[in-house]
């Protein structure tokens, strides 16, 4: 049974992702990186190995705003998302459409973009139920009224054309609701998005987000619905590595059932699952082919 078949439609109840019985689910996975790289893992087999070997339930597209990617060919990058979608649906695996800003600043700057990125995305797969939407991936620089402002404006051009996925809302501070930046989840608890089936999104790097930054979703986590649509066992530069605090985000949410995606699928990029020229020969069952980060998170996916 697929995770899709398992679950059916997801909703937000609470504070919690909840399946079409109203049961509160974690689901698992793992994001691209950027699709304006390593084309090479952006393939069949990779999303077979996920959905079947890893036991992954949700695979995560990064379309980068700007760096390389939409904004330089807007219908190139809006086809590949829509690809990806359709390969991770016909293996039964639910979707994440991200729109990946990660520029300084209001990204009320981005919004014409991002409008008509999710209104075609929205548009040629509102026959799925699988399908969410991050409407943006990490403003820094920027507070959480003009992020705000932002999720209502993007909001409502994907419900006219898909009324009930659940949206995924980026919080301040590179998506640490605040932490990183010195405020707290409280701004957030005090002036939410005017929207339903929503929720708001939390990103951390365990090398580098120590013990406040645990403690800040933890406290989050129980006053409104998360997901971590990113974290990785390294820094935020892609240095180091600590298993030990990974675990402990870990632990923290399979207790409150927080759903995940790692980054990232490459085979060179920090923090890449697979080890280098792994994509270019095509072969990705197994764990002969994978970073010692991959080996972990694949472990962990599959229990």
């Amino acid at each position: 049974m697929t995770p899709v078949e398992k679950h059916g439609n997801l909703r937000v109840c609470g504070t919690h992702l909840c399946d079409g019985s109203g049961r509160p689910v974690q689901l698992r996975g793992m994001s691209t990186s950027g699709t304006q790289w390593f084309a090479n893992c952006l393939v069949d087999g990779v999303v077979d190995v996920l959905a079947e070997d890893w036991g992954a339930s949700v695979l995560r597209i990064a379309t980068y705003a700007n760096k390389e990617g939409y904004a330089g060919n807007p219908k190139k990058f809006t086809d590949l998302a829509n690809r990806l979608i359709a390969r991770a649906s016909a293996r039964g695996m639910y979707v994440i459409v991200d729109w990946h800003w990660v520029d300084p600043g209001d990204p009320n700057n981005g919004l014409r973009n991002a409008t008509a990125f999710f209104k075609e995305i929205a548009a040629r797969n509102r026959h799925r139920t699988n399908v969410m939407y991050e409407i943006v991936n990490e403003v820094f620089q920027a507070n959480w009224r003009a992020i705000k402002r932002y999720a209502e404006k993007v909001i409502p051009v994907i419900r006219a054309r898909d009324p009930d996925s659940v949206i995924l809302v980026g919080t301040r501070g590179w998506s640490t609701l605040g932490a990183s930046e010195y405020a707290t989840e409280k701004e957030v608890v005090a002036n939410p998005v005017r929207a339903s089936n929503i929720m708001y999104t939390y990103h951390f790097y365990a090398a580098a987000h120590r013990e406040p930054f645990l403690k800040t979703l933890e406290r989050a986590s129980s006053k409104l619905p998360v997901f971590v649509t990113e974290w990785g066992t390294q820094s935020w530069d892609g240095s180091g590595n600590d298993f030990v605090m990974s675990q402990r985000y870990l632990n923290l949410m399979a207790r409150r059932k927080i759903s995940w995606v790692n980054w990232s699928i490459g085979d060179g990029d920090t923090g890449g699952v697979f080890k280098k020229g792994t994509c270019a020969r095509g072969r990705f069952g197994g764990t002969s082919v994978l970073t010692p980060v991959g080996v972990w998170i694949r472990q962990r996916m599959r229990g």
